[in-house]
């Protein structure tokens, strides 16, 4: 008898337990689609950030919808559009087979190109999907066009970064380089695409118009020998060395660098550097160099509360720290469509576009509000104020946030050579 009683209190127990789980996962799932290129980093650290914020809240009890708990569920779907010559009508069709086949309630994450990303608007506008956009597209124009039109695009968001809040925040940094060490000569070295051509351009002329010397050299996508250009940097003086480049191949121009014992502080956006696995890869030889990581949280820090919870979580599911822009921006966006769903207490679009204009949910990358007129996040040098970024330098074969001071962790050193 006492046995049969503690296998039936077992019974009930396990029953008790699993509940909540078993409730849930009858109701009929909001389905996230998430437009990604999952064969590049700014796809597939973006998909594992919606998995992992997706698990979080299901096996919190889901999303309270007028008191009804619903399930997430992600349907991802591989845009292909950073891949060479894929036209951006292929990103389009998969997103539009999110929205027919799979019935995605929400996109979450791309179209990851900036073209694609554009032209998906009106894909938005057709179906009443909202959008919110977290890795890769780092264009203004996005922002603009919704300022211009917000009735017309009323269903787009981003909760990341772009290029001109971006630049500003390296013109931070190097008005103090110039002002505390009187460097006044950079060398730019970017790839051989639109968005780094456009972005070294723009640094170019930033830095003319602060007095400094500059050289802008471009180099084809698949390049592995700077060699020529490394050479040149050194013979004109350049104290910076600043790369725009998401080729794994400028994993090479570190390499070279540091054998060359140039005297420049490498820095800029460079995928490879983003990544973990960056010190292991360059043997130590991509020590110094300064990279954006766009959004805090996409390395460790402790920008607030919630930013180690999530390195720490991210360490445990996917074995790995996170691993640089559009992970952190994209776990976020989960939660942010659970708080306006929740407050909206409905998945209706135009409900819940409202209640995302009105959010003010401290994140994993600071204060996370959208701004009424762009639907853009606002940003901040302060994690209280607003969204910040994650400028971090590789020091000792750990990614140490240097920028803003306020997240930051530690002070940008420079190699001994350039003492």
């Amino acid at each position: 008898m006492r046995k049969k009683s503690f296998y039936v209190s077992m019974v009930l127990s396990a029953a008790l337990f699993f509940m909540p789980f078993l409730s849930i996962a009858q109701e009929k799932p909001i389905i996230i689609g998430a437009p990604l290129a999952t064969a590049f980093l700014y796809g597939w650290d973006a998909e594992r950030g919606i998995k992992l914020a997706i698990d979080e809240i299901n096996a919190a009890g889901g999303v309270n919808v007028g008191g009804k708990k619903r399930p997430f569920k992600a349907e991802v779907i591989d845009t292909r559009d950073l891949e060479p010559a894929v036209p951006v009508a292929d990103a389009l069709l998969a997103m539009e087979k999110l929205i027919l086949d799979k019935n995605a309630d929400f996109i979450v994450g791309g179209p990851v190109r900036s073209e694609a990303a554009l032209a998906a608007m009106d894909l938005l506008r057709k179906h009443k999907k909202i959008s919110i956009l977290t890795t890769g597209a780092l264009t203004p124009a996005y922002g603009k066009r919704i300022a211009e039109n917000g009735d017309k695009y009323k269903y787009c968001f981003r909760n990341s970064s772009h290029v001109p809040v971006m630049m500003g925040d390296f013109m931070a940094i190097l008005n103090d380089l110039q002002k505390d060490h009187k460097f006044n000569k950079a060398y730019i070295m970017v790839q051989d695409v639109a968005h780094a051509r456009a972005g070294g351009e723009y640094m170019q002329k930033a830095l003319k118009e602060k007095n400094w010397e500059t050289e802008l050299k471009i180099y084809p996508t698949g390049t592995t020998d700077y060699s020529v250009g490394l050479i040149d940097s050194g013979k004109k003086g350049a104290q910076v060395l600043f790369l725009w480049m998401d080729m794994p191949e400028s994993a090479a121009l570190l390499q070279q660098w540091s054998n060359m014992k140039l005297k420049s502080l490498p820095m800029g956006f460079m995928n490879a550097a983003e990544q973990p696995g960056f010190w292991k890869a360059t043997g130590g030889k991509g020590e110094y160099m300064i990279v954006n990581l766009v959004n805090g949280g996409n390395a460790p820090a402790k920008i607030t509360p919630w930013t180690m919870k999530f390195v720490e979580a991210y360490k445990k599911k996917w074995g790995l720290e996170p691993e640089g822009y559009g992970t952190s921006s994209s776990y976020m966006a989960v939660y942010q469509l659970k708080d306006a769903i929740e407050r909206a207490k409905t998945t209706d679009p135009d409900v819940v576009v409202a209640a995302l204009e009105s959010q003010d949910l401290m994140g994993v990358y600071g204060r996370m509000r959208f701004d009424k007129k762009t639907h853009q996040i606002i940003p901040s040098w302060d994690p209280a104020e607003g969204a910040v970024t994650g400028i971090i330098q590789w020091q000792a074969g750990k990614r140490v946030q240097v920028f803003p001071p306020k997240a930051a962790e530690g002070k940008i050193l420079f190699p001994p050579w350039m003492k």
